[in-house]
């Protein structure tokens, strides 16, 4: 790919993610003093809670903000899909977005954009600006385009992500780690802002969702003996986000400020297991009582499921020992929708919402999706695991993600309607807009 370097036209905008931040947390920090410069901010604007992609995973999120496509267009389902035709597991990448993201349209317009931290954006791309990966990044080598900035990342101590398996049950590790990764995000920041010549600046806060995922209970307990360390870190965000949308209003960037999280959070109560309801009545059957991966599906499965609740029905022709005909499809998807109404965990129901792949994705990559999504209700975390004992078990994690309950923000209160719908897919629009380039 070649690029130019374009004259910088004047049009600016800026976003800062906060990756799983709920809506109903940033209403409540602001009212409670612990985000005062964000709630100084939104009253220059309009805040609103919104419903975000499904799964309601991060991989999935963050491919659709970076696109505008649903799923059926950018092809990313998963953090972990299966290839196509076979068992095998794969990772999606970057490479395996299939359509153009926002930062290409903008650079047809001849402008240029930096994005900092963006998730399922490994390994970096070639764009009309600068990109840092964000997680899943395996190397830092591999994550930052243009390549001579990786000798200035390395400088500056940059990190893409924290040790999750070495802080995770160590509170003290864990904040210092969140507070070093929010200071590498700074860094980085100043260093391309000061260097790149832009139209988009994007930077994403992704502690968030680690804190949330291994520290919610500090959050929920007010009398948790680190409740007051979740709220400092929260501050220490809060200061970000101010002096982010500081620079860019001194520098005359005007109105274009936007703020959006990828997804709701929750807290956890048990982990859920799908496929071992499909198992107990007969749709997923493996070929020994030791399986544990699909490699070992039976021909005679009628479903199955991935993460994080995710059912795909075993179609012959699209899977190697796939038994399902076309005319059948429907009936089963009737049968797995009336037994996953019926679950329930100490006399609670766990399914929330169950939704047809048919109505919620469109576009020519809607063929690799799943059949059905299922929502749980809060404080269930669907996995996909095969071999389950049971339908429910001991959570692994504090904090689990919700489909809605999401939250954006933005000064340009002409480009919001009055709709009480708003979703993830619509935000990429705005921000082109914003820039006054066409979303398509």
């Amino acid at each position: 790919m070649a690029l130019k370097w374009f004259q910088q036209p004047a049009k600016k905008a800026c976003v800062v993610g906060i990756d799983g931040v709920p809506h109903s947390m940033i209403m409540r920090f602001m009212d409670e003093g612990v985000m005062p410069r964000l709630r100084d901010i939104s009253g220059l604007g309009v805040t609103t809670d919104m419903t975000v992609s499904l799964p309601e995973i991060s991989s999935v999120s963050w491919s659709t903000f970076m696109t505008g496509k649903n799923p059926g267009e950018h092809g990313i389902f998963g953090f972990t899909d299966l290839h196509a035709g076979t068992y095998k597991m794969s990772f999606p990448s970057f490479r395996d977005v299939k359509c153009e993201t926002i930062w290409d349209r903008i650079g047809k317009a001849q402008m240029r954009s930096v994005v900092i931290n963006q998730p399922a954006t490994y390994p970096a791309r070639p764009m009309h600006g600068a990109l840092v990966s964000g997680f899943v990044a395996v190397q830092l080598e591999k994550s930052i385009f243009p390549a001579r900035y990786l000798k200035n990342a390395r400088a500056l101590s940059y990190e893409i992500d924290l040790d999750a398996g070495a802080v995770r049950d160590d509170p003290p590790a864990l904040f210092r780690a969140l507070h070093e990764l929010l200071e590498s995000r700074r860094r980085m920041l100043d260093l391309l802002w000061k260097e790149e010549k832009w139209n988009l600046m994007e930077v994403i806060v992704t502690g968030t969702d680690r804190l949330h995922h291994f520290m919610w209970d500090a959050y929920e307990n007010p009398d948790h003996a680190h409740h007051g360390d979740f709220l400092d870190y929260y501050r220490a965000v809060d200061a970000f986000i101010g002096d982010v949308h500081d620079r860019f209003v001194d520098e005359g960037g005007g109105d274009n400020f936007f703020v959006l999280s990828d997804h709701g959070f929750c807290g956890t109560r048990k982990e859920a297991y799908l496929n071992h309801a499909l198992a107990e009545n007969g749709f997923l059957k493996m070929t020994g009582p030791e399986a544990a991966d699909l490699a070992d599906i039976s021909e005679s499965s009628r479903a199955f499921v991935l993460d994080p609740a995710r059912i795909y029905v075993h179609k012959r022709g699209k899977y190697p020992r796939g038994s399902v005909g076309a005319a059948d499809v429907k009936s089963i998807k009737d049968e797995i929708r009336a037994l996953l109404g019926s679950l329930t965990d100490d006399g609670q129901p766990i399914v929330r919402y169950i939704f047809d792949g048919e109505e919620v994705y469109s576009g020519p990559q809607s063929q690799h999706g799943p059949d059905l999504l299922v929502v749980p209700h809060n404080g269930f975390d669907f996995k996909g695991r095969i071999g389950a004992p049971a339908l429910t078990g001991p959570r692994r994690l504090q904090g689990m993600h919700t489909w809605d309950d999401a939250y954006f923000f933005t000064k340009r209160q002409d480009l919001m309607t009055d709709s009480a719908d708003f979703t993830l897919v619509e935000i990429p629009g705005k921000i082109l807009q914003s820039l006054d380039v066409d979303p398509e």
